[in-house]
């Protein structure tokens, strides 16, 4: 399988961002986006998914995280699609549930080329330290929309917001790197019965 890296660079009115992906990383990441929780969850991702990710973001966080959180999922599901190409010899799905002592979520992802996103979580408050939880969902819709994929997001119980937000991430990054990974019965092969996704 060809090296799966790319760089993405996104510059709007409210942020610009950059973002280099490795799928065949070792879990390294390198983040500077002025968004400290949404740091840490990614590098859940970047640990778990065995990715390597440095992302760079400025943003109108003086308004409020929103544009920045969003464009970040963009820009990742923008760079996710074209480090991984055209998906020849993947597993096309993965699935993962993680718990942390309470919380237990379960995700599901499958590379399909169509975006779509089922989110079913319910946080008992609105904010992590000053991070808004309803940005998660923006941030992986943006995702989604740019990555191409059909992604399911399940809490399946919790108590503790910030264990019910990295269970998510956790859980999304072990099915990516499941999804992601080589099937060597499909060499050469799109991951489709009938020949394209």
């Amino acid at each position: 399988m060809a090296a799966r890296k790319a760089t993405v660079k996104r510059d709007t009115l409210e942020t610009q961002i950059e973002i280099t992906v490795d799928l065949d990383g070792s879990g390294q990441g390198k983040f500077d986006t002025g968004v400290p929780f949404l740091e840490h969850m990614l590098d859940q991702v970047a640990r778990h998914g065995l990715i390597d990710l440095d992302l760079k973001a400025r943003g109108d966080l003086q308004i409020d995280a929103h544009h920045t959180v969003e464009d970040i999922g963009i820009t990742l599901g923008q760079v996710f699609a074209r480090a991984v190409g055209d998906k020849k010899g993947i597993r096309r799905y993965g699935h993962a549930y993680v718990p942390l002592d309470e919380s237990l979520s379960r995700v599901v992802i499958d590379f399909s080329g169509r975006p779509g996103l089922e989110y079913h979580v319910d946080y008992p408050r609105a904010r992590i330290g000053e991070f808004d939880v309803d940005l998660l969902q923006e941030f992986f819709q943006g995702f989604v929309n740019h990555a191409l994929v059909t992604l399911h997001i399940d809490n399946l119980r919790g108590k503790n917001a910030h264990h019910i937000a990295e269970t998510i991430f956790k859980a999304f990054g072990r099915a990516m790197r499941e999804a992601l990974s080589a099937d060597e019965r499909m060499q050469g092969m799109m991951p489709s019965t009938k020949g394209s996704l």
